[in-house]
């Protein structure tokens, strides 16, 4: 049996801390190990009453019948210390063959369910795809938005399963735009939408490519007060035009962005790639505020998970 205590003993530590500060906060879906402990490169979110669990890939090699144990009793100690069944946890892992960086899912719930955030209502799955519809690290932006839509015309850029154009229409946004190119991801924003009485006349949905539609809607001269723009920080999608690469094509995207930008509004740019540099020239054009020491969420120990940019047009 493999000695999990430094893993159990933080694990119990945070979640004494952090279950209050959620239930305080109105949080179903919240953060509860970072890791914490180098050797134990671990995320553990719960979602309810279910637990999410990462592990990321360090490059460490076990034989599998080690690696089975040294898993089963982590899970063993996260059933116990959170009081969640072990069936309830769903393990992601990153784990190297040969070379070759294989995704593992384990877990038996595969349906989907409804968390809380500060009030609104999302739709998650753990199990059928990478990521479970609703990004966590980004609670604290969705909350920023929703107090400053009143009145405003938003886009959603990038827009995954939608949750920012739900803080935008529960904050009083007056008309969204909702871009994302996936099928699948636009369906979701749709139910999220429903779930939280959007009115889809005014909060429409865009499949689109993004780098196409910032063309068109620029053309078009079309303009927006609010805009979050959270672009992958890679995509080779069939569906893309192009490549993208956000480090290489954020000058372009966010130009193309602040162009759609009314008078006096503001743009959010997000991303997630920790080598990531913004262009120095955008600073002659635009006022910039990295916002990211208060856009990460305090049960995110990993300060790093994303930077947060807003930008303003300066004045003429």
């Amino acid at each position: 049996m493999f000695d999990v205590s430094a893993f159990a003993n933080r694990l119990q530590k945070n979640y004494k801390h952090y279950a209050k500060w959620a239930s305080r906060q109105g949080l179903d879906a919240w953060r509860v190990y970072d890791k914490d402990v180098p050797q134990f490169p671990l995320a553990v979110d719960l979602y309810g009453e279910r637990v999410h669990l990462q592990e990321y890939d360090t490059g460490w090699e076990m034989e599998d019948d080690v690696y089975q144990q040294w898993i089963a009793a982590i899970m063993a100690a996260i059933a116990e210390v959170t009081g969640r069944d072990p069936s309830a946890i769903t393990l992601k892992s990153r784990r190297r063959q040969k070379g070759v960086s294989q995704y593992e899912k384990v877990g038996k719930l595969g349906d989907d369910f409804i968390v809380q955030e500060f009030g609104q209502r999302f739709i998650v799955n753990l199990d059928a795809y990478l990521d479970t519809g609703l990004f966590l690290d980004h609670r604290n932006t969705r909350k920023r938005v929703r107090e400053e839509a009143a009145g405003k015309r938003f886009l959603n850029l990038f827009a995954y399963t939608g949750s920012f154009t739900v803080y935008a229409g529960a904050g009083g946004a007056v008309s969204s735009e909702t871009v994302d190119m996936s099928n699948t991801y636009q369906e979701w924003s749709r139910r999220n939408f429903e779930l939280n009485g959007l009115d889809l006349a005014r909060h429409q949905l865009v499949r689109a490519d993004v780098f196409q539609y910032l063309e068109q809607a620029v053309d078009e001269g079309k303009q927006f007060d609010l805009i979050v723009m959270d672009p992958p920080t890679f995509s080779n999608s069939k569906k893309m035009q192009d490549i993208l690469d956000v480090q290489r094509d954020h000058v372009w995207l966010i130009d193309y962005a602040m162009a759609l930008l009314a008078p006096g509004g503001t743009l959010y740019f997000s991303n997630n790639l920790r080598s990531f540099v913004l262009d120095e020239r955008l600073a002659e054009d635009y006022h910039i505020r990295d916002i990211s020491v208060q856009s990460v969420p305090e049960d995110f120990r990993n300060r790093k998970i994303h930077q947060c940019y807003q930008l303003k047009k300066k004045a003429s």
